[in-house]
């Protein structure tokens, strides 16, 4: 063989084999550090994340001297250059003399962005109310504030579900009693549905459980059947062990099922669930009995009724929590979460590969 076509062939090997491994599923989770506390608002907790209408990603989180601190206010941010440069957070809601928190941002199919957040009206969230603003420019100027449920105690935390008629439902809960370290049995989870018909906001009926639920995150199967998946009530402390509520609607979501214990542990913390074009369902939760760690995320291909692959994607000696997922247009999963004692906020991206081939669980 010639020096040229040797040449040619170790080429041909090089450039087969780069492809070969350029084909191969990516198993990363790539994870930054999004906000820390050197941004306004130390403290920042609840966060949302939305893809808007030109491809933009925008954060939003509720930041201050602390969860119950009555100067906490709203702010948002958006991405200005991949991966991990962002705009300095500014100031979208702020209630003179009263903390707001919980932020959910959702741009609606008509090009109309649309931010709920909890306003405090007494020294804990159980005297809550949830007001609404919209934007009409891509979320970089804002209307006054609206109030979405004036109900004590009505507060949201879910992104908003686009329903296949079209309609959207807002997840809330309506959180009852004046401990900040518990919730009480009657603490329930419903939902706010917007009618394209009417253009106003309808309460569905609220769902009870053994322990109460609360922040519920709902995903759609088909026309009528729907799962919303949803954190227990209850305390915090190592003997308060629960499980994953769920709860079924089988009429496209105007009504929903009484909730009921998964075989899903968690510890009393937020759950995150989104639907892949694909029929799979994404479920991100801490898998542990009563702590926020580690953070985990599990795939069903079979409509939840099992869990085949699962993966942890933080974890240590840490909390890791308020989970919340988007699937943006290009395939790949976003998810941001709170940690370092609530004064960081971490963004990890990745795709569903990236789960189903670390291996089937157990």
């Amino acid at each position: 063989m010639s020096f040229v076509r040797l040449l040619v062939s170790m080429c041909l090997v090089f450039f087969t084999s780069f492809s070969m491994a350029q084909e191969k599923p990516a198993i990363t989770v790539d994870t930054y550090r999004a906000f820390g506390s050197e941004h306004v608002g130390i403290y920042k907790h609840p966060a949302a994340i939305e893809e808007l209408a030109d491809g933009t990603l925008y954060i939003a989180y509720y930041g201050g001297a602390g969860e119950y601190d009555q100067e906490t206010a709203v702010y948002g941010s958006r991405l200005l250059e991949e991966p991990n440069t962002w705009s300095t957070p500014e100031v979208i809601a702020d209630t003179p003399h009263r903390g707001d928190g919980n932020p959910v941002v959702f741009q609606a199919p008509d090009g109309v962005v649309w931010l709920f957040y909890n306003t405090q009206y007494g020294p804990s969230w159980s005297e809550a109310r949830v007001k609404g603003k919209v934007s009409y420019d891509g979320a970089k100027t804002w209307s006054d504030s609206f109030i979405m449920s004036f109900d004590l105690g009505s507060m949201c935390r879910g992104k908003v579900l686009v329903l296949n008629n079209g309609d959207y439902l807002l997840p809330m809960y309506d959180e009852k009693g004046s401990d900040r370290d518990r919730t009480t049995p009657t603490t329930a989870s419903f939902f706010l549905r917007y009618s394209q018909k009417t253009k106003t906001w309808e309460p569905t009926n609220k769902i009870y459980s053994e322990k109460g639920n609360l922040q519920p995150q709902a995903i759609q199967l088909t026309d009528d059947h729907l799962i919303a998946y949803i954190r227990r009530g209850g305390g915090f402390t190592k003997e308060e062990t629960g499980y994953i509520i769920k709860s079924e609607s089988h009429d496209g979501g105007y009504t929903w099922s009484e909730g009921v214990d998964t075989d899903i542990q968690i510890p009393n913390s937020a759950v995150d669930a989104i639907r892949t074009p694909e029929g799979h369902i994404v479920l991100t939760y801490n898998d542990h009995t009563h702590e926020r760690t580690p953070l985990t995320v599990a795939i069903s291909v079979d409509d939840g009724k099992t869990w085949k692959y699962k993966r942890n994607i933080a974890g240590g000696d840490n909390t890791f929590a308020y989970p919340y997922m988007i699937q943006t247009r290009d395939g790949k999963i976003h998810i941001i979460y709170t940690t370092n004692v609530r004064t960081t906020i971490m963004h990890a991206v990745f795709d569903e590969k990236s789960i189903t081939s670390w291996g089937a669980s157990e």
